[in-house]
């Protein structure tokens, strides 16, 4: 082989391996994906795919599933019933917004008679009331009510603290026939509070709840009070002895 077509080959295998890495660095760049907490692979430091490690949600595997105190149904006027329920998030560092869960209620022949589904958020390590009112307007008596949780569609992420606590005080029940439960509701934090859903339950002297409501507070100015009214359209079927009052404030990631 001669010089020139030597000095040719080599000038043209520069320029094929310059053709050739520059359709590699392209490929690289079109085909390549860096990892993510969308991919549907377990790669970073993830505990699993797409969950824990550097990913906002924790996997199935890292919390435990919230846990129903109880389930009541509660009698209201005419053929209409409340629901009230309380569930406990045992983690102490996890939290879910919006987890989906159903109630179910059967009557005397075992059959579903009405079902309900909704959403609830869980702060971490504390307890959540659940009232649904008027789940139930008809002529069959209730004789079971389950409440169940998709776990699958929970989303659960890491939160360090529970939501502002707003306190409340000066309870007052006032007549029988129609009950209504005043108390004074404040905000000790320095800005307003707004839209705060509050949950009642009222207990007679056995423990079990016998009566519930919510009302709706669109405003508590910053450092002061306001007050808050349930009303119900029946007497309690039993003297109550206590009651505990909820303000639902919103669950945030830490």
């Amino acid at each position: 082989m001669s010089w020139a077509t030597s000095r040719r080959t080599f000038i043209l295998s520069i320029i094929a391996s310059f053709f050739i890495a520059i359709i590699a660095l392209v490929l690289i760049s079109v085909l390549y994906k860096s990892p993510s907490c969308s991919d549907n692979v377990q790669n970073q430091n993830e505990v699993g795919v797409d969950c824990g490690g550097v990913c906002p949600y924790l996997c199935s595997t890292q919390t435990k599933a919230p846990t129903v105190r109880f389930v009541s149904m509660l009698q209201n006027v005419g053929n209409r019933i409340d629901a009230i329920a309380y569930v406990d998030n045992s983690n102490t560092n996890a939290a879910v917004i919006n987890a989906p869960y159903k109630i179910e209620l059967y009557g005397a022949d075992a059959k579903q008679v009405a079902q309900y589904k909704g959403v609830v958020d869980l702060p971490p390590h504390g307890e959540v009331p659940i009232f649904v009112p008027n789940i139930y307007d008809g002529p069959k008596r209730i004789v079971n009510s389950f409440l169940s949780f998709s776990t699958t569609s929970m989303r659960w992420f890491t939160a360090n603290k529970s939501p502002q606590v707003l306190p409340y005080k000066n309870i007052k029940i006032i007549g029988t026939t129609t009950p209504r439960i005043t108390a004074t509701l404040a905000n000790p934090t320095g800005s307003d509070v707004t839209n705060v859903k509050v949950i009642i339950a009222v207990f007679g002297a056995s423990g079990n709840v016998i009566g519930a409501s919510q009302t709706l507070v669109h405003r508590i100015p910053a450092e002061e009070n306001v007050q808050i009214v349930f009303t119900w359209n029946k007497p309690f079927p039993s003297l109550p002895v206590k009651e505990e009052i909820w303000p639902i404030m919103p669950v945030t990631p830490s």
